[in-house]
């Protein structure tokens, strides 16, 4: 079972209508992820498939429930369940969103901004640093993809972010699909705010497409919908992140408009060659 992944290591989401294949292809590849809140039962044909498919590949679990951002406790039990799928398949690497997605009994089917005050980063570093301790593990955090801002906020992402990093000791899942979707439709550049965050802390990189839209003036809205391949602009920015940072596990991410499985992986193999033309290039 292989609990660490290659620094040039670059991956799919695992979906279950393509274990079959993926198993039979026997396709090289550098690691698998998963969404820990479709695991959380203790047995059934997902769990059945996902042990195949851990024999043969490294595996990251990615969360998207624990609602870390928000204001209330985090949910013991779901954090419980966790700690048990972890102790389970020994992913190289966990990680969660700087978001929320919960309020009292209301679960919401998205991940929703916070505000970035004092309050917001004492809340969210407690809450990583329970994760932490329940599931005897680092956590990488992930920026988020967002479309408003609170008037209230008093920090800006990037330096919420590395606070969060210093106080807790946590990692960064750097989303350059994130990254780029929120710059856009906030007005900001990406390059720049890139240079701000806490690089060094970056454990594994997501990529993945978005849609574009305009809003009520016409300006671009890019929705980071996860339902096309990664758009240029995204491939240009993860070679941007690659020549800052060296050669970082990657992730092609795909939730909607599922393609076959060969161009998920063509899309990996792309990334794969970035970073094998990064790592010629440090060496």
């Amino acid at each position: 079972m292989n609990t660490t992944l290659p620094p040039a290591g670059a991956g799919i989401g695992l979906k279950h209508g393509q274990v079959a294949e993926l198993l039979a292809m026997r396709a090289e590849i550098g690691f698998v992820e998963v969404h820990a809140e479709n695991y959380l039962v203790d047995g059934g044909p997902l769990h059945h498939a996902l042990s195949r498919v851990r024999e043969q590949h490294a595996l990251t679990i990615h969360g998207v429930g624990l609602s870390i951002g928000g204001e209330e406790p985090l949910d013991t039990a779901h954090l419980d369940r966790l700690a048990t799928l972890i102790a389970r398949y020994q992913p190289a690497v966990f990680s969660e969103h700087l978001a929320w997605s919960s309020h009292g009994l209301n679960f919401y089917n998205d991940l929703l901004p916070l505000p970035y005050d004092g309050a917001s980063l004492q809340r969210v570093c407690e809450h990583v640093d329970q994760v932490q301790s329940r599931l005897r593990r680092q956590i990488l955090l992930e920026n988020p993809s967002t479309y408003v801002e609170y008037a209230g906020s008093t920090m800006d992402e990037a330096g919420f972010l590395a606070e969060v990093v210093r106080r807790t000791g946590c990692g960064l899942l750097l989303d350059v699909n994130n990254l780029h979707v929120s710059c856009v439709n906030h007005g900001r550049s990406a390059a720049r705010e890139l240079r701000r965050l806490p690089l060094q802390a970056v454990g594994q990189i997501h990529l993945a497409g978005h849609a574009v839209e305009r809003d009520s003036l016409g300006a671009p809205l890019l929705i980071d919908d996860h339902g096309a391949p990664v758009a240029e602009p995204v491939w240009a920015l993860y070679r941007e992140v690659l020549s800052r940072i060296g050669p970082v596990p990657t992730l092609i991410e795909r939730d909607h408009d599922i393609p076959p499985l060969p161009i998920l992986l063509a899309e990996a193999d792309r990334a794969r060659r970035t970073l094998d033309s990064l790592s010629w290039a440090l060496a």
